[in-house]
């Protein structure tokens, strides 16, 4: 697949190739290497051609060797790794989906330091989370048309996190958990790590085919359900009040437990209220887990799991298995965040529509055949491809100084590969760069011979 570029420098390409496989978790830090001479053998090129594109992944800091020891996958100390080729500008991260911090941030670091004293006094494990932040969660749920007490609210490092302990605590290996195809990439590996199967029902032109999940759900019978129905991601679609309800009784009607993941919730760029949370369709069968990463910064690394408050009790006992809570600092800079609002919310929805306008002008320039929905929140646009080249073009890409993710990363089972995710939380001219470059990535991918292409 990475000498399909059609390109001369086949070094640069091969090593794009594995630092896409370093990039994608296809290749965990520490995994051994063939020699330069069973590399050779097997991809049936030189052992020069070999040679030289471990150099550059050594210089990039991603792999290392010694002499008896072989090659193996490491990570760059001390500094970011430059792009593969030399000859590429600065990279241009188009893998994560996330902005610079929001204004405020620094103002509630500044209040939260003056509230520390008081607990620097205490032992400082605050098992479920500051009351004084769950409190504030809980509001906002109410105030959202959820009925939340703080009993409900469960502190964790981030959502990620949370649905991993509601994974541990609901399901056991050999279970299946039912996901939207395509879906958040950690969500998967975690699904995959707890030794349970994710079941994937595939979100339609329109977003959910909810006949589609019932059969799924009557089907499969699975044991949890993995949902985001807000801004989704990578699609950016949103469910709907009527969807909710239907899902909600689907969900409470088959008595299948639900993880709503709103980590893009608040990044409604049109500001519109949206309708309640799907937790207020289905009752207890829904768990919601939430996160301040995207609407705030991902350097908080604070979320939240709301339940029924004696699963909130279980899940409090379960984690200590594996961390003793979370940070005390950045639970107070959270309730402070919380307290002050968000100081020009409008304004911050103009950047990012910005954004999202610049990235769509610019494709709809530079790469006219590629396809994608506008949508009205969330921080990316899922785009169809004219063929199915995501991975190849997220190889080429980099030796044009672009980090992108396939879109087999958002399968379940692989394929996408007509699908690329493109995150707009950057500023317009560095997405105007990105997709220069990402269509001369493209036009070398799709120029390549016709004997190069495989036999169908």
């Amino acid at each position: 697949m990475w000498r399909r570029s059609g390109s001369r420098h086949g070094a640069a390409d091969l090593a794009a190739a594995i630092e896409l496989g370093v990039l994608d978790g296809q290749l965990p830090v520490g995994t051994r290497l063939p020699s330069e001479r069973e590399l050779a053998e097997a991809l049936d090129v030189s052992r020069t051609l070999v040679a030289a594109a471990l150099d550059r992944l050594r210089d990039a800091g991603l792999v290392a060797s010694r002499r008896g020891a072989g090659s193996w996958i490491t990570k760059p100390r001390g500094r970011t790794p430059e792009p593969v080729s030399p000859d590429v500008p600065q990279a241009i991260d188009l893998v994560r989906a996330a902005t610079p911090a929001a204004p405020g941030v620094l103002a509630a670091v500044d209040r939260a330091r003056l509230l520390l004293v008081d607990e620097l006094g205490r032992h400082g494990y605050t098992g479920t989370g500051l009351p004084a932040l769950r409190e504030r969660i809980a509001a906002r749920y109410t105030a959202r048309g959820l009925l939340t007490s703080p009993g409900q609210i469960l502190i964790t490092n981030g959502a990620h996190h949370a649905f991993v302990l509601v994974l541990r605590m609901l399901t056991h290996p050999g279970d299946r958990v039912l996901v939207e195809q395509p879906t958040y990439p950690n969500a998967l590996d975690a699904i995959r790590a707890a030794h349970t199967t994710p079941v994937p029902v595939a979100l339609g032109e329109h977003g959910w085919d909810l006949a589609g999940v019932e059969a799924a759900v009557r089907q499969t019978a699975p044991r949890l359900a993995y949902l985001i129905v807000d801004f989704h991601n990578p699609t950016g679609y949103r469910l709907d009040a009527s969807g909710r309800a239907e899902l909600g009784a689907l969900l409470a009607r088959t008595q299948t437990h639900a993880v709503v993941d709103e980590t893009f919730v608040e990044l409604d760029l049109e500001g519109d209220d949206g309708p309640p949370p799907l937790a207020a369709f289905a009752g207890d069968w829904a768990i919601t887990v939430g996160t301040v990463s995207k609407s705030h910064w991902g350097g908080l690394r604070i979320g939240w799991i709301r339940a029924p408050e004696d699963l909130a009790t279980r899940l409090t006992s379960a984690r200590f298995a594996s961390d003793l809570g979370s940070p005390v600092f950045e639970q107070l800079v959270l309730a402070e965040l919380f307290d002050a609002g968000d100081p020009d919310p409008a304004a911050r929805r103009a950047v990012l529509r910005s954004q999202r306008d610049a990235l769509t002008e610019a494709l709809r320039r530079e790469l006219p055949d590629w396809r994608f929905r506008v949508p009205s929140g969330g921080l990316s646009l899922w785009c169809r491809l004219p063929e199915p080249m995501s991975t190849r073009l997220a190889i080429a890409a980099a030796n044009h100084g672009v980090q992108i993710t396939p879109g087999s990363r958002f399968s379940a089972q692989g394929g996408l590969e007509h699908w690329l995710r493109i995150p707009f939380a950057q500023p317009a001219d560095r997405l105007a760069d990105a997709v220069t470059r990402l269509a001369l990535a493209a036009a070398s991918v799709r120029a390549q011979p016709a004997d190069d292409l495989p036999v169908a």
